[in-house]
This record gives structure tokens, C-alpha cells and sequence, in this order.
């Protein structure tokens, strides 16, 4: 009997039924008391750390549960909090808390962007107003609740010091050791505290080393791990990296910790291993089983794997678990009662992955029966599920087919721009929304009833209708220009067309978080993708039959679809990506046909699938750009691609941007206070865009000095005749009044630039 363990990296927060989601909602509007909230909560966690030790893992991450967003709780934990919250240098209570994401009437939110190349939104820290200071050490405290609470001596999650400062924001280049070095003792006193209360391991989240950092930053790296092993010798440090191999892995296997944690689904981790061994001082944590996807894992491949790995490591050295965080996936799939059963043997949520590792892990230390069955079965539904997989002769004859011509519209920007401008005639610096308006709890529960078939087809078309109505003529009473009809229909951005296109399949309960409360019902992608009917045309034609004003028929993009669905690996990611694009082609065509002149087709996740490593960036660019212009090219020069994209580092992908054609990008900008504008001043663009002029995510209704603010800095840059006043994302999660108030704003801010430009001609 061997000494292999097994470990996870993190757990969804969620709840199996969003119970999670469900009290941080209730909480903000007042339902819930904050005691209320914590004793939720609580039970939430506790419930999950139970579940983990019922499947056997012998390292349950602890502190990696969080009341919003894990980056937020190291900020909040050393008192990075910006002054404009009246912050009071004390412990970050829970209404500051949430103010940081949501914002306040005297302080807008702080910054949210993309978690590395997932949909997972984390807050932005500004480190430009105060010095860090211990304020809590959550670590310990959630140590010691899993330890007096369930008997689990757990294995506290921290972010380390370099990735944590390597996001933030506030700070010159040069500034980045010193500011690191602030922190480290920090990271001492914490440990020293989990040491003295019994802690033995401890897992420091180190990802920004899955992408290819400078060598200045793996040396910033080097004296924070010897000043850790040096000052707290008694704890084993996991040093954690997941999404990518381990860049720099010659220096960084070097580092006194105890143990190194890889993954080995994404990137080429194995390889580097055959070629540069593993130090033997160490553990290795081997991320075998695939934290961000849901289909079963092929226990027989990662057995092999595994006996691969033993080659490079001892036994009692080396250490079992998930690629990456289950934060990623949904909870279990136990509550599923709809799909097809053959399907579901096929998929594994975060408890069926952590069962998956306790296997792995059994199989690793000594064959035995019961082990040696449980891989049989999964062996079993694996071909079961490859001989379910849903293979389209048609679809595969039009891939085939395909040239660069396919994807390239027929007239120039410049000569579409003319056509555009004078078959729309909008004014200068038009006014829209980007798509989505409020779901109310009316519209969900009403979709809830026709779903259950509590309600006719009939009866739900006039509810939408009268909803779309009911916008049409507030946005035309707000003199919006271009105006939208709300996506009532839809539940998801992703998610609904996911229920059109054939190769789908949508899940009932497979939640994960995006940001906050915020969570999403990714489809699965299980077969080739088609289109075999108009999806959008009724709605969108319906809102055009009540407005002379133009209404956006609005889509989501191929590359959006993609990266925010769960793909099966049967079909190389890029040829599905150019099957949606293809489906997306024939209803962007039924949409034009039926009259409308405008159309968006919006890419959000775009620079979210960008591979950490850059090496592999142009290739993934190239594909991404293709299937955008292969979607949208086939369109008329008078009719008008817009597109949306959210929070980014967008000069990491400004030429894509450029390559897609599209004729009006939007972009979210409103977080980060103009920052974005910079990238627009450094490179050229022609073409028209929308820089978000307010924070759609805060429930705070924005003054007009801010917009008109938003509206001067962008208009440095950009041309009047190019630029889009815009919220900067959907405004589903908004309610009612809320977004009338912050439209009218919007709207007034529009029109008293406008009387500036119109004074300067």
C-alpha cells in the first residue's frame, strides 16, 4: 500500500440549487440580515466541506469559499480598499464589502475582469492609496471552522503574493518587488498562525505562472518562497499553477516549497516533466482529471497517466487531484432528470469529479475490486456515450467546402460606412443599449410557467410581446436612437441558442458562477452544430412593426458560444466553432431578409479564450476572426454589424478586434475609469465604437457628470462620427426604475454632447 494522496484545488460556492446566489440577492435587498446571510452561508460551506471528506479526499481545500469573489476577500483580508469608500482602516465589514462590487451613491464599483482565459469575473485591486496591513486572517478562520466544526484538518487556499499584485492595478512597472515585499510578511504572519493552530499543508494559487512572465518576476518569486520556507519551515507549501504548464519550470521547480502543483489536462506539462525530470525533494500535485470541462473522465487513460507521472516521482510523494478549481463546473449531477441517460453517464460534475480522483487515487495504491469495477463502468458509458454522439454528414460536406473568401464581405469599411450612414440616418454620437433589458421576476417566473406547461405556447408569445411592447415605447420616450426588443424570450445569452442549434444539449441544474451572484447554464456541445430554423427573427421582427426607430436584431457570437458552452472533445474545438458560425450565417441572413438593418452579434468571451500561452495566441486569433467574418460577411455593405465585447486587456487582441470587420464595436469600459480608452489612443482604428459610458453591474444610478466625462475622454481619440453612447454591458440584472433612470442620464449626457460638437462644426 502506497502513501498517494488525494486532493482538490477548490469547490463551487454556488450550492447544488444556488442557494449561495439565492441569499447574497435576498441580503442586498434587505430580506436577509447580515447574521441571516453568514448563517447561510455558512451552512453552504460546511455542507460542501462535508461532502468531500464523505468522498475521501484527503487534503479538503478550506478558505476558498467566498461571500462574492476570492481576489475581493485578499483585498479585503489587508485592507485594499480605495478611499472613495470612507474606508476606515479597520476590518472590512460586509457592507463595504459589497460596496466595492456594487458600488455606493458617492463611490462607483471597482474594476471586474476576466479570472485568465475562464468566464469567471474577479475584482480588480487598487493598490495605489494605502499600504497592506493584516486586517483577517480568513485562512485561519475557516482552518479553525473546518477543524472545531467537522473534525477536518484542512488545507487553508491562499493567493499568493505575486499573482495577487501581478493583477492589481495602481502601480508603475518598476514599483512591482517593492510592493511585493510589502506583502510577504503579511504572508508570513498568516502561515505562522495556521502553523501554531495545527495547519500542516497549506495551498498557495501562484497561476499567474502558467503564463509566460518575465524572468523579473520569477526572481520576485524566488526571495518570497525562501522568506516563506525560511520563517515558517514547519508548513508544506503547494506551490499552485493550473490553466497552462508551468512556464519558467527549470527556476521555479527550484523553489523551497514542499510541494509543486501542475496541470496536467491543459498545456504541455507532461512533456516538460520527460524532459527536465522533478526535483526529488518534492511533492508532485498532479492536476490528472479536468476541472473546467464536464465530461466523465477515461479513468483508463488517466491510470496511465498516472503510471506515467510514478516514473518521475515517489509514491509517498506524489499527490492526486483536479486540473484546476471545481469552481468551474457545476455542483453534481444528481439532480439531473432530463437528459438522456447514455448522456448523462457521460458527464461529471465537481462531486463526480472528486469521486473520480478518490478512484484514481484507490487505483494508484493497490488494484482492488471495487476499483477495478468503477473504472470498468466508466469505461462503459465512455463508448456508450462516443456511439450517442451525433455525427451530420451535411454539416461536415459545408466545412469541407469552405475558402478565406467565404469569410470577407464584399465592399470595404470605408465604402459600407457611406452606404450605412446614409440608409440609417442617425444622429451624431446615436444612443443604444447593448441587448438585454431587465428580467424581472415577472418575466422569469413566467417562463418558469411555460416551461412547466402551466401556460399555452400562445399565452407565453403575448407576454414577451406585450414586454417587448411595453420597452419600445420607453426606450422611444427616453429618444433612444437605435433601440433593442429586451431578449425577454431568453434566459441566457449562451444557454438559449444552445436550445435551437442541433448538437446541443442544456442541463437543468449545471450552474457555475460568472461574477457574484451572477451565474450561468453553460449548454453542452455534444454532436455537429446546425441550424434548421429562424431563432430570432419573431421577436426582433415583431419589435420593428411598432417603431419607425431601428431595432438590433441581436446574437450571440460563434466564438462566445464556444468558449462559454462545455465542448466534447470528439471534434477539434476550431471546426465546431466554424459549424456555429455557420448556423449563426443562415439566421443573421433570415434576420436581414425579414427588414432588419442592424445586427449584433455580440463577442464577450473572445479574448476569455485566449490560451495563456503565448505561443498559441495567433492561431486562436486567426480562428476566432474567421468565424466572426464567416458568420457576419454575407450580409449587404447598408446593413451593420455591431458586436460587444466585455471586460478585457484588450490591447492583447487589438488587431483581431480589427479583423473581425465588424462596423461598430462596444466595448466595457466604465470600471475601469477611461483606462480601456488608452488602448484606441496608442493604435488606429477606423471603424465606429461604443466605449460603456456606465456601469450597467452597480445598481447605482450614474450622475451625469460622469457620463458626459466618459463621453469627453473617449472623444479625444475617437472621432464624433464614429463614436456609440452606450451602457457598457446588457442591463438583464437590472430592475426597472433603475435602468429608466440611468438611460435617461445616459441619454441627456448623449444629447448636451452632441449641442458641443454641433458648436465646434
Amino acid at each position: 500500500m502506497t502513501n498517494i494522496k488525494s486532493s482538490n484545488l477548490g469547490y463551487p460556492r454556488i450550492g447544488e440549487k444556488r442557494e449561495w446566489k439565492r441569499a447574497l440577492e435576498s441580503f442586498w435587498k434587505g430580506d436577509l440580515t447580515e447574521e441571516e446571510l453568514l448563517e447561510k452561508t455558512t451552512e453552504i460551506r460546511l455542507d460542501n466541506l462535508q461532502k468531500q471528506k464523505d468522498l475521501g479526499i484527503d487534503l479538503i481545500p478550506v478558505g476558498e469559499f467566498s461571500l462574492y469573489d476570492h481576489i475581493l476577500d485578499v483585498s479585503a483580508s489587508f485592507g485594499i480598499i480605495p478611499k472613495r469608500y470612507n474606508y476606515d482602516g479597520g476590518e472590512v465589514d460586509i457592507n463595504t464589502y459589497y460596496e466595492l462590487v456594487r458600488g455606493s451613491d458617492d463611490a462607483i464599483a471597482s474594476e471586474m475582469t476576466k479570472w485568465f482565459n475562464t468566464n469567471y469575473h474577479y475584482i480588480v485591486p487598487e493598490l495605489n492609496e494605502q499600504k497592506p496591513a493584516l486586517k483577517i486572517n480568513r485562512a485561519l478562520k475557516y482552518y479553525n471552522e473546518a477543524k472545531e466544526k467537522l473534525g477536518i484538518n484542512g488545507k487553508p487556499v491562499i493567493v499568493g503574493p505575486v499573482t495577487y499584485v501581478s493583477l492589481a492595478k495602481g502601480y508603475e512597472e518598476t514599483e512591482f518587488e517593492k510592493i511585493v515585499d510589502e506583502f510577504t510578511p503579511l504572508y508570513v504572519q498568516i502561515l505562522k498562525e495556521l502553523a501554531e493552530a495545527g495547519a500542516t499543508w497549506v495551498q498557495i494559487d501562484e497561476p499567474i505562472f502558467s503564463s509566460d512572465v518575465s524572468e523579473e518576476v520569477v526572481a520576485v518569486a524566488e526571495k518570497v518562497y525562501e522568506t516563506i520556507a525560511r520563517e515558517v519551515p514547519e508548513i508544506k507549501v503547494i506551490f499552485q499553477t493550473y490553466f497552462e504548464k508551468l512556464f519558467h519550470y527549470e527556476r521555479l521547480s527550484q523553489l523551497p516549497v514542499a510541494a509543486l502543483g501542475i496541470d496536467f489536462v491543459h498545456g504541455e506539462s507532461l512533456e516538460v516533466l520527460q524532459e527536465h525530470g522533478f526535483p526529488e525533494d518534492k511533492y508532485l500535485a498532479a492536476g490528472v482529471v479536468d476541472g473546467r470541462n464536464v465530461w466523465r473522465a477515461d479513468l483508463q487513460e488517466k491510470s496511465s497517466l498516472i503510471a506515467t507521472l510514478r516514473k518521475f516521482v515517489k509514491d509517498d510523494k506524489l499527490i492526486i487531484q483536479p486540473s484546476s478549481s471545481l469552481l468551474h463546473v457545476p455542483v453534481t449531477k444528481k439532480h439531473e432528470t432530463k437528459i438522456d441517460p447514455v448522456i448523462l453517464g457521460g458527464l461529471s460534475f465537481a462531486d463526480e469529479k472528486l469521486a473520480e480522483i478518490n478512484i484514481l487515487t484507490n487505483k494508484a495504491k493497490a488494484t482492488d475490486e471495487k476499483t477495478n469495477e468503477a473504472i470498468t463502468n466508466s469505461t462503459e458509458a465512455l463508448e456508450s456515450l462516443k456511439k450517442k454522439y451525433r455525427s451530420n454528414e451535411s454539416v461536415a460536406v459545408e466545412i469541407s467546402k469552405l475558402t478565406a473568401e467565404d469569410a470577407e464581405r464584399d465592399v470595404h469599411f470605408k465604402e459600407r460606412l457611406k452606404l450605412q450612414k446614409k440608409s440609417l440616418d442617425l444622429p451624431v454620437l446615436p444612443t443604444t443599449t447593448i441587448g438585454s433589458l431587465p428580467q424581472t421576476k415577472e418575466v422569469r417566473q413566467t417562463r418558469s410557467k411555460w416551461r412547466r406547461n402551466e401556460i399555452t405556447d400562445r399565452e407565453y408569445e403575448t407576454f414577451v410581446n406585450n414586454q417587448i411592447s411595453k420597452w419600445i415605447k420607453i426606450q422611444e420616450d427616453l429618444d433612444i436612437d437605435v433601440l433593442v426588443h429586451g431578449e425577454f424570450e431568453r434566459n441566457d445569452m449562451v444557454e438559449y441558442f444552445g436550445e435551437k442549434f442541433n448538437g446541443f444539449l442544456v442541463t437543468e441544474f449545471g450552474w457555475v458562477q460568472s461574477y457574484g451572484s451572477r451565474c450561468v447554464k453553460p449548454p453542452l456541445i455534444f454532436g455537429d452544430v446546425d441550424w434548421t430554423e429562424p431563432i430570432t427573427v419573431k421577436e426582433s421582427v415583431y419589435a420593428q412593426s411598432l417603431t419607425d426607430r431601428h431595432v438590433k436584431g441581436m446574437l450571440t457570437g460563434p466564438v462566445t458560444i464556444l468558449n462559454w458552452s462545455f465542448v466534447h472533445d470528439a471534434t477539434p474545438r476550431t471546426e465546431i466553432m466554424k459549424q456555429i458560425a455557420l448556423a449563426l450565417r443562415k439566421e443573421i441572413e433570415a434576420l436581414e431578409e425579414a427588414g432588419i438593418q442592424i445586427i449584433q452579434v455580440d463577442e464577450p468571451a473572445l479574448r476569455e479564450g485566449l490560451p495563456l500561452d503565448k505561443a498559441k495566441w495567433d492561431a486562436y486569433l486567426d480562428a476566432a476572426a474567421y468565424a466572426f467574418r464567416l458568420a457576419t460577411a454575407s450580409v449587404q455593405a447598408k446593413t451593420q454589424i455591431h458586436t460587444h465585447m466585455c471586460y478585457s486587456n484588450f490591447e492583447d487582441i487589438f488587431p483581431c478586434i480589427d479583423a473581425l470587420d465588424a462596423d461598430v464595436i462596444s466595448i466595457e469600459t466604465s470600471r475601469s475609469h477611461g483606462e480601456l480608452v488608452s488602448t484606441f489612443e496608442e493604435n488606429t482604428y477606423e471603424k465606429e465604437i461604443g466605449l460603456g459610458v456606465y456601469d450597467i453591474h452597480s445598481p447605482r444610478v450614474p450622475a451625469i457628470e460622469e457620463i458626459k466625462e466618459n463621453i469627453d475622454r473617449a472623444l479625444q481619440t475617437i472621432t464624433p462620427e464614429n463614436f456609440w453612447v452606450n451602457p457598457d454591458c446588457g442591463l438583464k440584472t437590472r430592475n426597472e426604475q433603475q435602468t429608466i433612470d440611468a438611460l435617461k442620464v445616459m441619454v441627456e449626457a448623449a444629447k448636451s454632447a452632441r449641442e458641443k460638437i454641433t458648436i465646434k462644426q
